[in-house]
């Protein structure tokens, strides 16, 4: 059978941030395939290069496709009346122990189908889509019964087959106490490590396994058990911590070499230390902070004396943070926890790749993937500098130009 010649794309005079910083001069990018096949200088390209290319677009800011590293898109009902509920005086905590909160989106998710749960969520994710995300994590945690949970990780793969994005799962079982085991919380810890993890391992429906260590969740015992049922079935591990007070989780994770620690709003130094040492990442999530209202920022400064590297993603889901604008992220991570531009748009491309373990991606380099986007600015601080849609010109997936305006 005759081999066909390798589809070459090229974009002429773009400006590239190229996952870690902007390079100095405009640039010509070619594509062959799925990868990203030569990266030159204007001024030092030698047309011969062009030969066969189509010439895909000239002008404008390419970044590697948004990673958007922590999600909970796949869920069932809404929380608007818990968001009034905060803005008349109730807080966070107690909604979650009157029975609101996580467990509100757990009744809703548990009484939809896996159909229902695609025709709720597909929305949510062409928004990300059509805002650059060309890789995003989806997190299970609103069924909280083997079955539910499962289902909820099938709809996420499902997405993935749907739309041109790359998916990656994580089970979040150990999300809340569901109501049937309450005052029993060890026999459920048991039900995520014995019956959970061996499940989602078997039938190939999760990546990573995620904790919320906190006082309304699980303490960082519990999280240990299920830590090391994940490391005994091959996943990778991920922790909620420090987001409401600090009891050591993100440390815990780092001991377990954690792919990262998200939230994190309560991370002291011996904390921030171990993920350091430990090389996890840490995850800052915004909008969260945001839609709370919250005070404690996040040690910015620690983070950055330690060198530990700081994504940054939208925690789209349905209580804390229903918002699926990821470019809005890096706005909010410069006004309110004052990231640069540069460390914020890092924060969603090089840096939120290595949070999902996959350092391959988020980067415009030879022989990366071909997840790009061009974007109408001119220069990438533009890009959290405003918030406003439609800037997107074209998304990019495995060599594939697969939106343009």
């Amino acid at each position: 059978m005759p081999a066909f010649p390798t589809p070459k794309q090229l974009w002429r005079d773009v400006r590239v941030f190229d996952g870690l910083t902007q390079l100095d001069e405009p640039m010509n990018l070619l594509v062959e395939g799925e990868r990203i096949a030569g990266l030159w200088p204007v001024r030092e390209f030698d047309e011969a290069f062009a030969q066969g290319a189509a010439c895909a677009g000239r002008g404008g800011v390419m970044t590697p496709g948004l990673v958007d590293c922590h999600t909970h898109l796949v869920y069932a009902g809404n929380r608007a009346g818990e968001f009034e509920q905060r803005l008349e005086g109730a807080s966070y905590e107690e909604i979650a122990r009157a029975g609101g909160g996580i467990l509100s989106s757990v009744r809703a998710t548990r009484a939809a189908s896996e159909d229902e749960l695609i025709a709720a969520s597909l929305p949510r994710l062409d928004a990300l889509l059509a805002d650059g995300v060309t890789t995003v994590e989806i997190k299970s945690g609103y069924g909280l019964t083997l079955a539910d949970e499962l289902k909820m990780l099938r709809v996420a793969r499902r997405l993935g087959q749907l739309r041109p994005v790359r998916v990656i799962t994580t089970l979040l079982g150990a999300h809340a106490l569901p109501p049937e085991y309450a005052g029993r919380a060890d026999d459920y810890v048991a039900l995520v490590c014995d019956v959970m993890i061996p499940a989602a391992a078997a039938e190939g429906l999760a990546d990573a396994v995620d904790v919320f260590c906190e006082g309304i969740g699980f303490s960082p015992a519990q999280c240990e058990r299920i830590f090391q049922a994940a490391q005994a079935h091959g996943l990778a591990l991920k922790a909620h911590a420090e987001q409401l007070s600090n009891l050591g989780g993100s440390a815990l994770a780092a001991r377990y070499g954690a792919l990262s620690a998200d939230h994190i709003e309560y991370l002291d130094e011996a904390g921030v230390r171990a993920m350091a040492e430990a090389g996890t990442v840490a995850v800052l999530l915004p909008g969260a902070f945001h839609v709370l209202r919250e005070t404690q920022l996040p040690p910015i400064e620690l983070l950055r004396q330690y060198g530990v590297p700081m994504a940054v993603a939208s925690d789209a889901n349905p209580g804390t943070s229903p918002i699926c604008l990821p470019t809005l992220m890096a706005n909010l991570a410069c006004t309110l926890f004052r990231l640069t531009p540069r460390e914020a748009l890092s924060g969603m491309t090089a840096q939120a790749a290595r949070a999902l373990g996959r350092p391959d991606l988020g980067r415009i380099e030879v022989g990366s993937p071909a997840d790009l986007c061009l974007w109408d600015v001119q220069s990438p601080a533009e890009l959290a500098y405003a918030v406003q849609a439609g800037r997107l010109r074209q998304r990019i997936f495995n060599g594939e130009l697969v939106h343009a305006r």
